[in-house]
């Protein structure tokens, strides 16, 4: 039997007038791995704070078992900004001792690409008062992964990390044996990690089983059952649920609830999009011509980042944009908005962007723009357009738009001043849409927006005719909201990965084995090392390689053209379709020979 390690027992808790907790009562149990979720402002961080003692409640009580062991990542660390990495992660352990411990490898990996600490100057002996709060975050995450706990509580733990380090660390949870309260947004996080929900809303906090698939569907069960009056937001869970059902089935390994009610709930739910209505809607707006990249080449100060880039980006395609850090996805919009703006006469460092005559452009970027603090949110958004034509015959004012992002009626009156964050992301991002644009760019659009918001932007955008490029480390949302997934490598190329993220995270894995020496293994009794003649053989060989992935990279761009370009010609996609089928066996079949030369060069 599962010991219970915290009890919360009637608590509530006031600020000001307003009852963020009323009488709640909750326990954690060893081996539970809880997600929190719910509307910003509803209370989550309080109640996880309470848990961890950090806080008082005004009425109940919060008791721990004895001598339990609990770690908390806030959202302000409280690292010595004097200390090194080293004296804050690994303490006083000789390098020996820390390089022989798996689990700390597996951290410093997971979390930092590399034992070195690629990308801090001085490695371990990087001092911490300097460094970004995303650098701070990570060290104080991989300081409490590191030790040994029987509950650890987690506060937004997938802020700065990109898409590889949230899978490292939602398959590291996953195996520790410690139990888990975690308050994300991440969607996929929370599904691939945890096996209760709790949704805070209003004062209350409701349980689920299951991770967050689990949740939609027991949370639209019972909204059906209760006949809520809020419709809007019923359609929205129902949409999602649809969306959830005719996913793949790794999207819910475990579910808890029939399947049979499921289904009942959306069989009369459409698929979130119409393609095809879409694209013909989008071409009439856009005409044939959005952007075009010819040998197109990216940089930013000395370093290279992207280099013979040749890309369309037609009307209504939907794209979503991973890679590492620094690998120049940001940049590569930079450079595509810069054309776009100067109608093409600012060019990148080398090639050529063409960009369509009708193309209006909407560039959301991971800078909040400012705005006059006096400024009242509703007259914010007035003041770019009073109506919004959202296609499809589909209109709204600017007071039904700021409701569909969270601001009520009351709410449209607050000053811009007074706003959070996450509530100036959810403006900026509704000031865009109202200009009535017809390509956007949003770099990072899910930072500080709570799940009922992102389920709300996800339905705005599922109507919306144009062309779009995604940058999001929210994998949930590229996949909802994307059709195709390009990836940036790290090697100044561009991809297109017909399998999504799972196959952008094995690609990366493949490169980081072989970009990481294994540890020296005794050779076999008669084996020979590798001569020097044939370390250069097997380069020159990879150079050769590198080249034509280069080739085949260029060749699959023109067939994906060719294809967009012929899509009512069905014999003809079919014949394209197949000798795309061939260069990507092709290119796979390189990659690994790539791999397989890299030891030996």
């Amino acid at each position: 039997m599962a010991v219970n390690l915290v009890n919360v027992e009637a608590v509530s808790k006031v600020y000001g007038t307003r009852a963020l907790l009323d009488g709640v009562s909750l326990g954690v149990s060893e081996g539970d791995r809880i997600g929190v979720v719910g509307r910003n402002g509803d209370g989550k961080t309080t109640l996880i704070r309470m848990l961890a003692k950090l806080e008082e409640a005004d009425t109940g009580r919060v008791t721990h078992s004895g001598g339990l062991r609990l770690e908390v990542l806030t959202q302000h660390d409280s690292l010595d900004p004097e200390a090194t990495v080293r004296h804050e992660v690994i303490g006083d352990l000789a390098d020996h001792e820390w390089a022989g411990n798996a689990k700390i490898r597996d951290v410093l990996t997971g979390l930092f690409g590399g034992l070195d600490l690629p990308g801090f100057e001085q490695g371990l002996d990087t001092v911490i008062g300097p460094l970004s709060g995303g650098e701070r975050r990570r060290i104080a995450l991989a300081k409490l992964l590191i030790a040994e706990q029987d509950l650890i509580v987690l506060d937004e733990p997938t802020n700065h990390l990109d898409v590889e380090g949230i899978s490292w660390l939602a398959r590291h949870l996953r195996e520790r044996r410690s139990a888990l309260v975690c308050v994300t947004h991440d969607r996929w996080f929370l599904d691939q990690v945890c096996t209760r929900m709790w949704d805070v809303q209003k004062g209350s906090v409701f349980e689920y089983e299951g991770g967050y698939s689990d949740y939609v569907f027991a949370r639209a069960e019972r909204e059906r059952i209760a006949a809520t009056e809020e419709t809007k937001r019923q359609n929205l869970v129902r949409k999602e649920l649809a969306w959830l059902r005719r996913g793949a089935p790794a999207r819910t390994s475990k579910p808890r609830f029939r399947v049979e009610a499921a289904n009942a709930l959306i069989q009369d739910v459409p698929p979130p999009r119409d393609t095809s209505e879409l694209m013909k809607f989008a071409t009439t707006r856009l005409g044939r011509t959005v952007f075009d990249l010819e040998d197109v080449s990216v940089q930013a100060g000395p370093k290279l980042l992207l280099k013979h880039l040749t890309w369309q980006l037609g009307p209504g395609d939907r794209v979503g944009l991973v890679g590492v850090n620094g690998a120049g996805k940001t940049s590569l919009l930079r450079a595509m908005a810069d054309a776009a703006r100067s109608e093409g006469e600012r060019q990148p460092a080398a090639g050529r962007i063409v960009v369509g005559k009708t193309v209006k452009l909407a560039y959301l970027s991971q800078e909040v723009a400012e705005l006059d603090p006096a400024l009242r949110v509703l007259e914010a958004v007035q003041q770019v357009r009073e109506r919004v034509d959202l296609g499809k015959g589909r209109e709204m004012t600017a007071g039904q738009l700021c409701e569909t992002f969270g601001f009520g009626k009351e709410k449209q009156w607050t000053p811009v001043g007074d706003l959070s964050g996450g509530e100036r992301r959810r403006l900026q991002l509704l000031r865009l849409l109202m200009d009535e644009p017809n390509v956007l760019f949003l770099d990072e659009p899910t930072n500080d927006l709570d799940i009922e918001t992102l389920t709300q932007l996800e339905d705005v955008l599922d109507n919306w005719p144009g062309s779009m490029v995604v940058i999001s480390h929210d994998r949930f949302f590229v996949e909802r909201t994307t059709d195709r997934v390009l990836a940036l490598m790290g090697d100044a190329t561009m991809r297109m990965l017909p399998r999504g993220i799972d196959e952008y995270l094995e690609r990366r894995r493949r490169m980081t084995e072989a970009a990481v020496p294994a540890a020296p293994a005794p050779a076999p009794a008669g084996a020979k090392a590798v001569s020097a003649a044939d370390a250069r053989a097997a380069k020159k060989e990879l150079q050769k390689i590198e080249r034509q992935l280069d080739k085949i990279s260029e060749k699959e761009t023109t067939l994906h053209a060719q294809i967009a370009d012929n899509a009512t010609d069905f014999e003809k996609v079919a014949k394209l379709d197949a000798g795309l089928r061939e260069l990507v066996a092709e290119r796979e079949e390189l990659e690994m020979r790539w791999l397989e030369l890299a030891e030996d060069a």
